[in-house]
């Protein structure tokens, strides 16, 4: 889970993640005039609400209040005791009693994870069949708690439920691996900046998540599992809130660019290139968010279709795909003189320059935009590595930058790029991207960079480490971003 994805969810390249799926909308200081309203979705329907229209809740553990790693002194939240264990001749609804096998002998039960870590994913595994209500019951007592924040998300909020979703499963999978966490929640962090996010929203949110968790996680939930959440969430938060303010020491919230050119490469594909109003530093391989002034407070994340240019430019390879918002205004709508608002650079699908391994490229549909960027990459440093680039697509004629990377391989002697079709003859390859990989090699001195639908990301994962590839050296959009998006 080196890294987030291409294409995306409604067309975009999402979640994530992704790692841009931020519990915020904009700023209520933003330029872009927002628009009020329900929204979809954003009540639990079966929240009972007392006379004052207030939905009641046990109390939970109060959240503290976080700032700035200057602004307070940390506390370790203390978990009540675990209780004694019941005697073998409990009654029932006791601690279980170790089985017998057939021969009479006790057979000693699975020992219970009662570690904090245990604690949270036994809450995500009862929640997640029922996510949807969980949070839907989050955003109502939200909204009816502050209802003043309601003015910093999106008009509609079913794709934000989702990415709230996926990024509590995220933190409370890796809760026990440090330096994971930390790398997801401080890109994480960093891009909440965009959606306004102040320190002082933190409490509120992590309160609504405990009281919406213990209403639906019953089976699991009590004092020590309260505790758990309540101190992985303060830690959570704080490791954001810090990454926020040392980011906002270096860089902006967000850059406004210019669009200087727009090209349709297909009905529904056009390249997009923009003028930043300021230095924009990223690498290869990277993504950021955009947002358009049609859809206010809507994000998606694109990658880059280029590295660094000397004249500053971004470009950005976008697909149109129904019910897209941000996509469809990109390809249909946006026009030169148009401007955008684009999110910091985040990612790790970077090339790493210390090593002479080769490397192993597959891009499906616009997910060719950062093979293309990493290729130049390559060629800016001038070491003659092997780059083999397998570019798929379902018809011909929706390789539509296949032009552009046939002239870049007659320029790098390094380079070699085969184009694979889904449905058809044509190209060099027909069938699916990840399949026709295994057709070529050996690739055990290669470095392995995926990028492309969800889909082709699990299949080409799968595909590749079976190969021989080990994980370490597979790099691609985090798949935590991949789930429920759609190709």
């Amino acid at each position: 889970m080196d890294a987030p994805t291409t294409t995306s969810a409604d067309g975009d390249r999402s979640g994530g993640n992704g790692r841009d799926g931020g519990w915020f909308g904009r700023s209520p200081g933003a330029t872009t005039a927002t628009r009020t309203g329900s929204g979809t979705g954003e009540q639990s329907q079966d929240a009972h609400r007392d006379e004052g229209g207030r939905i009641p809740s046990r109390p939970v553990t109060p959240i503290r209040p976080v700032g700035s790693g200057a602004e307070r002194s940390r506390t370790a939240t203390e978990a009540p005791a675990p209780a004694a264990p019941a005697p073998a001749s409990a009654p029932s609804g006791s601690a279980p009693v170790p089985a017998a096998d057939p021969e009479g002998e006790r057979i000693a039960a699975a020992p219970e994870d009662t570690s904090d870590g245990g604690l949270l994913r036994r809450t995500m595994a009862e929640i997640e069949p029922i996510a949807d209500k969980v949070t839907s019951h989050f955003y109502a007592l939200l909204f009816l708690r502050h209802p003043d924040l309601r003015a910093l998300f999106p008009a509609a909020m079913d794709t934000q439920r989702d990415r709230l979703f996926k990024a509590l499963l995220t933190a409370a999978t890796h809760v026990e691996n440090t330096a994971v966490l930390t790398a997801y929640l401080t890109d994480l962090g960093r891009g909440h900046r965009k959606y306004g996010t102040l320190p002082e929203h933190y409490p509120a949110v992590g309160e609504a998540l405990i009281g919406a968790l213990s209403r639906y996680a019953t089976q699991s939930w009590g004092p020590r599992t309260e505790a758990a959440w309540v101190g992985a969430y303060t830690a959570i938060s704080q490791i954001m809130i810090d990454a926020a303010a040392k980011d906002e020491l270096r860089a902006p919230a967000w850059w406004q660019a210019e669009v200087v050119s727009h090209d349709m490469r297909t009905r529904d594909v056009a390249v997009v290139t923009l003028r930043p109003d300021a230095p924009y530093p990223f690498l290869a391989g990277q993504y950021a968010a955009v947002e358009t002034s049609w859809w206010p407070r809507v994000w998606r994340n694109y990658s880059f279709a280029s590295a660094p240019r000397s004249d500053g430019l971004l470009s950005f390879h976008v697909k149109a795909v129904p019910a897209g918002w941000v996509s469809n205004a990109l390809v249909h709508r946006a026009r030169p003189g148009d401007v955008i608002r684009i999110g910091p650079p985040t990612g790790s699908m970077t090339v790493d320059h210390t090593t002479d391994n080769g490397l192993l490229c597959l891009g499906g549909g616009t997910g060719i935009a950062p093979i293309k960027a990493l290729v130049e990459d390559v060629a800016r440093h001038g070491r003659r590595r092997s780059v083999q680039v397998f570019y798929g697509a379902r018809r011909d004629h929706d390789l539509y930058d296949i032009d552009t990377m046939l002239r870049m391989q007659q320029s790098h002697p390094w380079l070699s790029v085969r184009p694979v079709v889904d449905d058809g003859p044509g190209g060099d390859l027909c069938g699916r991207l990840p399949d026709a990989v295994c057709e070529y090699g050996p690739w055990h001195t290669y470095d392995a960079y995926l990028s492309g639908p969800p889909g082709m990301i699990r299949r080409g994962v799968d595909t590749l480490v079976g190969i021989g590839i080990p994980t370490h050296r597979i790099r691609h959009d985090s798949i935590e971003e991949l789930v429920g998006a759609r190709n």
